[in-house]
Parts: C-alpha cells; structure tokens; sequence
C-alpha cells in the first residue's frame, strides 16, 4: 500500500483463460506458479522481478531488471511512532521546487539500508519532503506468521521520518507478491481453517489492514491547510477475479475485494486519504480506463477510494504518454499521484516530461521516485534514477530543476 500513508497494494489479477493468461493477466516473476503463456495477441512482458504481464502486442521487454531482497526487520516495535509535522529540504531542491507549484511534496523511496548510507541520507534530507517504505510495510515484513506482527522496519522509517520533518507515504497494505508464507499457502477458503467462510476469509485481509494502519494512524500522514489526513493505498489492476499466488481469494470479485480492503483502511483511520496503486497506467490505455471504471463503481455509493496512484516504471522513450494516462485517471474526480518514478537510462526528456505532466495535472499532487540513486536502485543495471552511483546529480537532476 500509507504510500503518504499510500497503503499500497493488491494487484487483481486476471482469470485464465484456456490454459494461457488473458490480456492483462500475469505471465511470470519470483514465486510465480500460474501459467506462463499468453493469449494471443499479447506477449508476455517483464514489468518488475515479481511480475510479468500479457501486455497487448508481440515486442519482447527490452529490460529486465535485477532482483532484489527486501530488508529483514528482527525486532517487534512496541509502541507507534511519533506525529510528524510536515515536509521539509533545501529551498533549492526537489520538494521545494515542486510544492512552489502548490503541489504536496516531492518523495522518494527509502527503508533503514539506504537511510544509514550517509550519502543517500543526506540527500534524501536536502532535495525531498518525503519518503515512501521501499519494502518494511509490505505484508511479508509486516506480519510474517499470521497474527503476528513485526514493525521494527516500518518504525525505523516512520521515526526517520518525523525526526527529519518529511513525510510518509505508506506502501503497502495489499499486493499480490512479497507476501508470507502462510498467506500464499492459502489454497481456498476451507483450507485456511476447517469450515472457514467467506466472511472469515476477508477477515484475514481486514486484521492484516486494520493492524497495520491503525498503528500509523495520524502518524503517517501529510498536512493540507491545517488539515490533517493519512493516504494510504492499495495496489490493484482492474481484472475481475484475484488469483495466483494468491489462490485462497479468487472466489472474492475484484469491487468486493477493493471495498473490503478500503472499507478496513477507512475504518482504521476515518480521516485518511485512501489510494489505489497501480503499474501500466502510464499511457491512456485500456488498463487506464479499467482503473476509471472500478475507481467510478466502488465511489457510486459514496466516496471510498481518495486517490490513485499509477507507479510509473518507464522504459527509456516511455513518458510520452503520461500527460494523457494523468488526464484521464483525474476524470474520477480524485486526487493523483505518481508513486513509484523511475525511467530507464533516466534521460532528461523522459524526467521532465513525466515532471511537466504532473505540474500540468491540477488533481495531481506527488511525484516519489523509487529510490535516490542508482546504485541502491531495484532496477541498477538501467541506470534508471536522478543520481548516479557515487550519489552525483545527473543531466536529468539538473533538467528536472530547471522545469520547475
């Protein structure tokens, strides 16, 4: 999911159609057991090390990114963290270029690894008014047996946070990769207990959700005029039925699905912004308006879901189709955020017209990249972020600047 607090995170994933994964549908990626073909039409396309896609077409992926291992927390923290007050940098970096266009704050991924590198550190302190956990308040990190659960990275990063006066945005509540063991066991709902019903299976979503978020509520949050309010988010494509790996929710239809976890999120902390996240939505394509028309759905009998958030890993030359991705996600009527930016080879061009998109997109009120520099990056080998190795700005750092 937090994200700001963004709670990331749920992908609804397709239902297989024939023995082959439906346009849209998974294809591959780490602890993948579902099929690995595509209907045709499509090709399977490597969007991150979890996670392939049957992505309309026939071009094979030109990136593979590397694999990474998520931080391990060992100890259980044993009271929230403190209330931050706001976001705060250099009056000539990032954030404050970007919030001098009345925007809420520019962001970047983070976890305990790269805060104690003091390099990374004392950028993150000086160009952005915000981070996001890059993996500590993922379901694995987070409650890795059932009913028990471990907050020691997600504090580390929260107190980080509120001692550095920047802000939060959480990820993620919900996802369908990097979760526990015992979650991905799950095969339907009588397994998971004798006898267990329907009712009984969301409870496991709703405790995880409810556990998770009210531990940061109010905590993790941003400040809008005077006016307090978490965003957390759930990540989630617009298919019809979860599956794989998480095999004991596909009875659960994708709307149901979403307001059992928003409905959770809500009640958690009734003043949060709640945000649905998503990868693909980077060009107004027909997964774009699947997000509008759940998004619409779930809203029609009152407004559950606060904001979307389209992550935004780009291929290099992949940013032309932003501008119109942004446009249409803000015709829901909710606020937009890109989450999770970062683009291969990081050219200028690319960087700036994802920034421009934003800046242009009134409903649109954050950009986090997904990390500081390269070297720390998911993604290393495509060079993909604003500094470089040695934590040096790049031509799209200066660019990036500049266009504000």
């Amino acid at each position: 999911m937090f994200n700001l607090v963004s709670f990331c995170l749920l992908a609804l994933l397709a239902q297989r159609i024939n023995g082959a994964s439906p346009e849209w549908g998974q294809c591959g990626g780490i602890g993948w057991s579902g099929d690995t073909t595509c209907v045709s039409g499509t090709a399977c396309t490597v969007i991150n090390p979890y996670y392939s896609q049957c992505l309309p077409g026939t071009a094979a992926p030109t990136t593979t990114p590397p694999t990474t291992t998520p931080p391990t927390t060992t100890t259980v923290g044993s009271s929230p963290p403190p209330t931050s007050t706001g976001g705060s940098s250099s009056a000539t970096g990032l954030n404050a270029k970007f919030i001098a266009h009345g925007k809420k704050f520019f962001a970047s991924a983070a976890d305990q690894n790269t805060i104690n590198i003091a390099a990374n550190q004392a950028l993150l302190k000086s160009d952005f008014g915000g981070v996001t956990p890059e993996n500590s308040m993922k379901w694995d990190a987070t409650e890795p047996s059932r009913g028990s659960f471990n907050f020691a990275g997600a504090d580390f990063l929260v107190n980080w946070a509120v001692s550095n006066g920047k802000l939060v945005r959480g990820h993620t509540f919900v996802w369908h990769n990097q979760l526990p063991s015992w979650v991905s066991q799950i095969t339907d709902k009588n397994t998971l207990e004798p006898k267990l019903s329907a009712k009984k299976q969301t409870s496991v979503v709703q405790n995880h959700i409810s556990t998770v978020a009210g531990r940061y509520k109010g905590k993790v949050y941003y400040s809008e005029d005077s006016l307090t309010s978490g965003m957390f988010a759930m990540k989630s494509s617009t298919k019809t039925v979860v599956s794989n790996p998480t095999p004991s929710l596909t009875f659960l239809d994708r709307q149901n699905f979403v307001n059992i976890a928003f409905t959770a999120a809500r009640a958690a902390d009734p003043n949060a912004k709640l945000y649905i996240n998503d990868f693909n939505l980077d060009s107004n394509n027909a997964k774009v308006q699947g997000m509008v028309r759940l998004v619409n759905s779930v809203n029609s009998a009152g407004k559950l879901i606060d904001g979307i958030g389209t992550q935004t890993h780009l291929n290099a030359g992949g940013a032309g189709g932003v501008q119109a991705a942004l446009t249409a996600l803000a015709a829901t009527g909710c606020e937009i955020a890109i989450t999770e930016l970062d683009i291969a080879g990081a050219s200028a061009n690319d960087y700036t017209t994802v920034v421009k998109a934003c800046l242009n997109t009134p409903s649109c009120v954050s950009i986090t990249t997904w990390g500081v520099a390269d070297v720390n990056s998911w993604r290393a080998s495509s060079t993909p972020l604003l500094f470089d190795n040695n934590y040096k700005p790049k031509a799209a750092y200066t660019a990036v600047i500049n266009a504000m």
